[in-house]
């Protein structure tokens, strides 16, 4: 069995090419569970001074309203912890990765939760899940020097423990698709 959770951070619904790409990848890997996170769809917040405080509160000393403030970054780590992959679609603006994405990432960067410090610096506790990421962009080469979205993404997906990652370019799904 395997449940993949799938965001799409592209801001276009129609026409985007990261979305179509992910749609491919998604019917390729045939899981047998699939959660969906759309950031079009569904806007996350940005996180501000009390979630930022709120996060570092023992979950035995919260209360109900630490735990409300709390809540959607909750629901979105729940969602991680229960895929096996993460696929994601992820178009690059401006050199780097939508507003949207990075609001997702704000959420689910939690210490304790998905990383943990130890003597020897930073552990990823999500470990054993994969993540595939379709890169789409107009302008810059995934992997070219002023793309600084792809490298960031990375990073984030190793500092919370998945270490598995593959990245496309969308545009190469979609053709091999048609091929």
């Amino acid at each position: 069995m395997t449940t993949v959770l799938h965001i799409n951070a592209s801001g276009t619904v129609d026409g985007s090419i990261s979305r179509a790409a992910t749609a491919q990848l998604l019917q390729e890997l045939a899981p047998t569970s699939v959660i969906t996170r759309d950031l079009a769809e569904t806007p996350l917040p940005l996180i501000d001074a009390t979630w930022i405080t709120t996060r570092l509160i023992p979950e035995a000393d919260q209360t109900d309203a630490d735990r409300a403030v709390l809540a959607l970054s909750n629901d979105l780590i729940a969602e991680l912890q229960a895929a096996d992959v993460v696929l994601i679609g992820m178009p690059m603006y401006n050199f780097g990765m939508p507003a949207a994405l990075k609001a997702w990432i704000d959420l689910i960067a939690r210490p304790k939760v998905t990383f943990a410090y130890s003597e020897n610096g930073p552990v990823g506790l999500l470990e054993g899940k994969r993540a595939i990421v379709a890169v789409a962009s107009g302008g810059v080469a995934v992997g070219a020097p002023a793309d600084f979205a792809t490298p960031h993404l990375q990073q984030v997906l190793r500092f919370i423990g998945i270490d598995d990652i593959t990245v496309h370019t969308a545009k190469d799904v979609i053709a091999e698709k048609a091929a």
